[in-house]
């Protein structure tokens, strides 16, 4: 049995009037994807349940089949495992946004999609300013993704699981000031976020890039090491995740699946598409019994309010994707394939949202609904409603029963 999940990264969405009222994945070509609700079956799952904030560290965590009302400790813990970073059982790992505000304004929460480069050597000079003996250790990531480590051995943490931090990309064009860090702890974060601004203002190679050079730091997501059983214990199948994104990386390591890095895979909307699809066959062809294939592009295109992009990027997964990874399942026999974002993402907000997301599923065992297309309405139309979103997996794995 061959099992494969294809995450098109908030894809879920609102109709839109530069679409004629229809939701990017209606307004899509998406051939590929309306033949999977066509032969299996379509329905909706709730992968952030509130209270918990809609994010892909939630809603990952869920659609990977793990409750996140009982496991999430934060986002950040997550990268830090797929960057390799030891936690101790007294550290706190933190989320580091390089970011761009200007007049109160969060004007990019990705500092104009700052390179890697300016981002590492930013850090490191903020690195060798901390005293020796700091318990906080700055570690490059991608871009703008970076992460902040408290050593906690000895020390008590300035902050808790109460501490309030809110992310980056949902105060896009907003004022910042009402989503600064909140409660125990939080004048450490402000005092460090604050601290940056001088090294970003005099970083030559970030003041090169103008207007999208970075102003400060920006600290969220933190969190300790979380306690996941293997998913193979869990669940029976051994596991690969393909994505671009850490957090993913780090849920699939600390679960004990095998990453599988692609060249040319940049979680960005020119992300290779092919060699995605490529490289989650050849796994599949090389004894990986569950495949995972995450593609960030149709998030990207959200935050950034581009209609049009999404509705490329959704058909760019069916045709590199989804389309050939089911034409070899159905080579293989036994099979089953499911589709589900793990968030809504609305182009309206360039934000994540709560509520349902719609899945499509099929192959052995499981029944078919006749639906025609793989969308928001189709879904709801359906009437299969999984308030536990974490309960989608059991059928990706088990199949259907009854």
């Amino acid at each position: 049995m061959k099992l494969v999940l294809v995450i098109p990264d908030g894809c879920a969405d609102e109709p839109q009037p530069i679409l004629k009222g229809k939701t990017p994945l209606e307004a899509a070509h998406i051939p590929h994807m309306d033949a999977v609700a066509a032969i299996g079956m379509v329905g909706e799952a709730d992968h952030v349940p509130l209270p918990m904030p809609s994010g892909s560290d939630v809603g990952t965590m869920s659609l990977f089949g793990y409750d996140p009302l009982l496991f999430h400790t934060g986002r950040a813990p997550l990268e830090a495992a797929a960057q390799g970073i030891t936690l101790g059982p007294e550290d706190w790992a933190v989320r580091c946004n390089l970011v761009t505000t200007h007049d109160g304004l969060m004007k990019s929460f990705t500092a104009g999609q700052i390179p890697s480069d300016v981002a590492a050597s930013l850090l490191k000079e903020m690195q060798a300013a901390l005293p020796a003996d700091s318990p906080w250790e700055f570690f490059p990531g991608v871009s703008y993704r970076n992460l902040l480590i408290f050593r906690g051995a000895g020390r008590t943490a300035p902050f808790d699981k109460a501490t309030s931090t809110t992310p980056p990309h949902d105060v896009t064009d907003q004022p910042f000031a009402p989503h600064l860090p909140q409660g125990q702890g939080a004048d450490e974060l402000l005092k460090l976020m604050e601290w940056s601004r001088d090294f970003c203002a005099k970083h030559p190679a970030n003041q090169a890039r103008g207007d999208n050079a970075a102003t400060q730091i920006w600290l969220w997501g933190q969190g300790q090491r979380p306690a996941l059983e293997a998913f193979s214990s869990k669940y029976g199948p051994q596991g690969a995740v393909i994505t671009a994104v850490d957090l993913l990386r780090g849920i699939g390591r600390l679960i004990g699946w095998k990453v599988i890095e692609v060249p040319g895979a940049t979680g960005y909307l020119d992300t290779d598409y092919a060699a995605k699809g490529r490289y989650a066959i050849d796994a599949l062809k090389n004894g990986v019994e569950l495949m995972v294939v995450h593609v960030e592009a149709t998030d990207e295109a959200s935050h950034e309010g581009h209609a049009f992009e999404k509705v490329k990027a959704l058909e760019e997964i069916d045709r590199h994707i989804v389309g050939p990874v089911h034409e070899y399942l159905k080579s293989q026999g036994e099979y089953r394939l499911l589709v589900c974002p793990d968030h809504p993402t609305f182009l309206r907000t360039k934000t994540h949202s709560h509520g349902y997301s719609p899945f499509a599923l099929c192959g052995t065992n499981v029944p078919q609904d006749n639906a025609t297309h793989y969308s928001e309405p189709e879904a709801t139309r359906a009437g299969t409603r999984l308030t536990r979103g974490c309960d989608l997996m059991n059928l990706l794995v088990n199949g259907v029963k009854g």
